[in-house]
């Protein structure tokens, strides 16, 4: 910037002369001096836009005392404004002047002439702009107030006219061009943040024209998407949802960046995570099976690429929980069925992990449990192949919290130790494990629950017990799965036995000597309490001791 603020300054008066004196002549030779002086006023006005990109509203005033005047000047040439590129740079230059919270005098004079310079943008009658100019004076009217309400009338008729284009029969004589609404959209541009622009811009996103190609300039449907992420204008949630649908690169852009930033949370509760997510409009955009699958799509990539690693899954889970919650809300028809959501998985599987589980009882949350396995169990003993497998596995990670409450049955039912919610366990943590790794899993953790199972009856609570049936043979025969849902099963004992609370600390402590065991564990935690509060569980004494022990982390 140091190179080009010095030779923007030289430059400044002498083409504020050349664009006076263009402003007082309609020679031939004025003509031809403007034309021959383009490609040059281009490159200057790029410098001085991006040179005040940078700068307060009162630093570009006082390094550019005149740019009121050479603005205007400039807008009113119908040889520069013709010129796409140039009209471009002078809405740059307009943009980055205009103040969109304006607290002072100056802020609300600046405001005042940008917007009728943008009349002017937007007219297609620069000749007859002095003479309107004057008619608007011998009324007594301001030229700020008759140009506010011309340019939301201009506004608001091109708005009408692409509503006019889609009658009940298609764009057979449609009012406005392909070209002319790819034209409007380029304009909106520089200045779509300027809260007057709003309803064209949602206008244009809404608008479908029968054209086999998008009407839409590719640059302005990217940087609206942009400035959606970044909060810097808000849009009516059809339109945001329009964009996604017309626009795949937006929507991929949209699920990354919300991606990244929910990867980039440190904090071991969930809560930020979710506060994050419900921020997002894409919960609520999933309801359309489309964009679900898109986004789902990425998920998908995402645990592959990472291994299944827990912060991806953790993001998954409650996504899925968020947008549940908006489609029960806001798609009470049922317009899109939830199976179609998810069509590469069993539809018995599907129906069987949507239920939810708050308010049945245990016996029957017991019975429908084994379903689930069932039905999983089908889909793994009929074709086996990978693909089905990790499809099975996959939709599981959505509906997670089955899992857990598996767990819990294990080890606070009054049933027996049941192989099938032992198998759904083995299953979650490895579902590539063979059939034969699956059985030893699953023999370690029924050696766990049967030690958990007696621990609850003692008297004494000792941390040292926990820590050795934790350990156990892990050196000998427990793989990195095993380990996890061993992990599991003692966080899980330690929340639903009350009994073991006042050592739960030092117990967690034990059994999180690394920062992966200490991650799990973490997860463990903050799922749990996620689970107990978003479904309106009353414990009162778990939900404490998960936070108690959560902060520790």
């Amino acid at each position: 910037m140091a190179q080009v603020m010095p030779n923007s300054v030289l430059s400044f008066q002498c083409w504020l002369s050349k664009a006076a004196e263009w402003g007082q002549t309609t020679t031939l030779e004025s003509q031809q001096d403007v034309c021959a002086h383009l490609p040059q006023l281009l490159t200057f006005l790029l410098q001085i836009s991006e040179s005040l990109k940078h700068m307060s509203l009162n630093s570009a005033l006082a390094r550019f005392p005149a740019i009121d005047q050479l603005l205007k000047q400039l807008c009113w040439n119908p040889f520069v404004v013709g010129h796409e590129g140039l009209q471009k740079a002078l809405m740059s230059c307009l943009c980055c002047l205009y103040s969109s919270d304006p607290r002072g005098p100056l802020e609300l004079k600046t405001n005042d002439w940008i917007q009728d310079l943008l009349c002017s943008l937007f007219s297609g009658s620069q000749h007859e702009f002095h003479k309107e100019w004057k008619a608007i004076a011998q009324l007594g009217w301001t030229t700020a107030g008759y140009h506010g309400k011309l340019l939301k009338n201009t506004i608001a008729s091109l708005i009408s006219q692409l509503k006019g284009c889609q009658s009940v029969g298609g764009c057979s004589k449609p009012r406005l061009s392909a070209e002319d609404i790819r034209s409007i959209s380029v304009k909106c541009i520089p200045i779509h943040t300027l809260p007057d622009i709003v309803p064209l811009l949602e206008a244009l996103l809404i608008y479908h024209c029968p054209e086999p190609t998008e009407v839409l300039d590719e640059l302005f449907l990217c940087t609206i998407n942009n400035s959606i992420m970044w909060k810097k204008i808000v849009l009516s949630e059809s339109a945001v949802l329009s964009l996604w649908l017309r626009h795949l690169p937006s929507l991929e852009n949209a699920v990354l960046d919300l991606f990244q930033r929910l990867i980039a949370i440190q904090s071991k509760s969930s809560g930020e995570l979710e506060r994050v997510i419900k921020d997002s409009f894409l919960p609520q955009a999933a309801c359309h099976p489309s964009i679900f699958m898109i986004i789902d799509g990425i998920f998908r990539n995402a645990l592959l690429e990472t291994d299944g690693t827990i912060k991806v899954i953790t993001i998954i889970r409650l996504f899925t929980q968020r947008f549940i919650q908006m489609y029960e809300k806001d798609n009470l028809q049922a317009r899109f069925p939830l199976r179609t959501f998810f069509p590469h998985n069993s539809l018995n599987l599907v129906m069987a992990l949507l239920r939810q589980f708050q308010g049945l009882t245990h016996r029957v949350c017991f019975q429908h449990l084994h379903s689930i396995v069932q039905k999983v169990k089908d889909v793994d003993s009929g074709t086996r192949s990978h693909e089905n497998l990790f499809n099975s596995w996959f939709l599981l990670i959505h509906f997670g919290d089955w899992v857990d409450v598996a767990a819990e049955q294990l080890l606070t039912s009054e049933h027996e130790i049941s192989d099938d919610l032992l198998w759904l366990l083995a299953f979650y943590y490895n579902p590539c494990n063979d059939n034969q790794e699956r059985i030893k899993t699953m023999i370690a953790a029924r050696e766990v629950c049967t030690s958990l199972r007696k621990l609850s009856s003692n008297a004494v609570a000792c941390p040292v017990t926990l820590q050795t049936i934790h350990e156990g043979k892990r050196e000998q025969t427990w793989n990195f799965c095993t380990m996890q849902l061993i992990r599991h099963l003692c966080v899980t004992f330690l929340l639903y036995s009350s009994e073991w609370h006042t050592v739960a600390k030092d117990c967690i402590s034990r059994m999180t000597q690394t920062q992966e065991a200490a991650n799990e564990v973490s997860d463990v935690l903050a799922r749990t309490l996620c689970r107990l509060n978003s479904t309106g569980m009353k414990n009162e004494k778990i939900t404490k001791k998960a936070l108690e022990l959560l902060h520790d982390f």
